[in-house]
């Protein structure tokens, strides 16, 4: 987590480390500022996320956001990078809606199931 502004947290591997691991990889990226709950947060809200998928097992690898207050999002970040939770079973945990946090869905829907 690094506290500038915009605000940038990440957790897990980048693309480039994830592939120098040998990892199959698929990376998804999404507009933190398209996101219902940022009109909410700020006027303007700018910001945006990544996530790196190991494509043989189905898991996130790595996770980056960059944007005003991201650092509310990380946490929930660590827990799918950390505990290896399939990408299935992240679509049972639908984020508060309207939120940033709603990201997630976004995400998991630019991924597909």
């Amino acid at each position: 987590m690094v506290f500038t502004e915009p605000e940038i947290a990440s957790v897990g591997l980048t693309a480039a480390a994830a592939v120098a691991a040998g990892l199959r990889t698929r990376v998804v990226y999404h507009d933190l500022g398209a996101v219902a709950g940022s009109a909410l947060h700020a006027d303007g809200y700018r910001g945006h996320a990544r996530m790196v998928v190991d494509e043989d097992r189905k898991v996130i690898v790595g996770f980056t956001l960059a944007g005003p207050d991201v650092a509310e999002l990380l946490h929930a970040a660590t827990i799918a990078v950390a505990c290896e939770v399939p990408l299935d079973r992240l679509w049972h945990a639908v984020p508060a809606f309207p939120t940033v946090s709603e990201v997630w869905l976004r995400l998991l829907e630019a991924y597909g199931r």
